[in-house]
């Protein structure tokens, strides 16, 4: 009996090849059909007649145990970064001081941050003017007037 004939080396190969896939372009998601994909080999491999229906299915089935342990791993184990704000532009303004661009009137305005213009909510305040951003949501800062020792007055 020749060793490619049998369709659990051909699931095993098809894991390999996903893992290696899941090397080069990394996205943390081909790994988990991989381990699906070589239980499903090991198991033909042990189960030789069961048909491709059966082998698609129990593939199926294993790619979802797998996700969902993994999406779960994730969960109790998070990636540490050395940047966890990274993507998160406004979290990584909260704290900064900023100046009213555009007067802030009823509540609404505009902020200097950097060399770009953002939306502001908070207390009505006049251009030029310098706040501090305390959070935002939906890009729109919330921000805030500095302490009096703070602003030199």
């Amino acid at each position: 009996m020749d060793w490619m004939d049998q369709a659990g080396v051909w699931w095993l190969l098809a894991a390999v090849l996903l893992a290696i896939t899941e090397l080069m372009i990394p996205g943390v998601f081909l790994v988990f059909l991989a381990l699906a994909a070589a239980i499903t080999g090991a198991i033909t491999l042990f189960f030789p007649e069961l048909s491709l229906g059966g082998q698609l299915i129990g593939f199926a089935a294993w790619s979802a145990v797998t996700v969902v342990i993994g999406k779960r791993w994730y969960r109790d184990y998070p990636v540490a970064s050395s940047d966890p704000m990274l993507n998160d532009r406004i979290a990584r303004l909260v704290g900064e001081t900023v100046t009213v661009s555009q007067a802030i009137e009823g509540g609404v305005g505009r902020v200097r941050v950097g060399d770009g213009e953002w939306p502001a909510h908070g207390p009505d305040a006049p251009v030029a003017t310098r706040v501090r951003v305390v959070g935002g949501r939906g890009g729109v800062l919330e921000v805030e007037p500095l302490p009096a020792l703070e602003t030199g007055v």
